[in-house]
């Protein structure tokens, strides 16, 4: 397997694990999104917010722009909102990375962080941290669901996504 099909797949995975997180969350009483537990983001919205947040950054990065905010900063929004904007993120970092020819994933790339310092990162390692970054936080996802009362989380490993595109 090559890097970029590596690459690609990854892409594939996350929109995939975070469809199967939302959906099983769509089920849930929506009074929980809110519901505040210890954690680093304190309910289950912040932390898709945040997951939303970091692949809409990523993304403009890879598409050669330098944000200068987060879609989170000024929401408002129902839970839906935050489904389907985490969802079109995802799929959009997915298209784009499926769109990509193999040399793209060799390349660095130059941006600016938001206290508009410049940086500098290769392709592959930006998608990997992006997808290990999302992974880390449906993660988190889980523990705030189990802290809540829910206890049948969807099962989200690479692994597992692996295995039923193999079956």
């Amino acid at each position: 397997m090559s890097l970029s099909d590596l690459l690609h797949n990854y892409a594939r995975y996350n929109h995939w694990a975070n469809a199967l997180i939302i959906n099983w969350l769509r089920e849930k009483p929506a009074d929980l999104m809110t519901r505040e537990v210890p954690s680093s983001f304190h309910s289950l919205q912040g932390t898709l917010l945040h997951i939303w947040d970091a692949e809409n950054v990523w993304l403009e990065r890879l598409t050669g722009t330098s944000p200068n905010g987060f879609p989170s900063q000024n929401f408002a929004g129902t839970a839906e909102d935050v489904f389907a904007g985490l969802l079109k993120a995802s799929a959009d970092l997915r298209d784009f990375l499926l769109g990509q020819p193999d040399d793209f994933f060799q390349k660095t790339l130059e941006y600016r962080f938001f206290n508009g310092q410049p940086g500098t990162s290769l392709v592959a390692q930006m998608v990997q941290h992006c997808i290990q970054h999302s992974t880390f936080h449906r993660g988190q996802i889980v523990t705030i669901a189990r802290n809540l009362g829910l206890t049948d989380p969807p099962k989200t490993d690479y692994i597992h996504f692996s295995r039923l595109k193999n079956s």
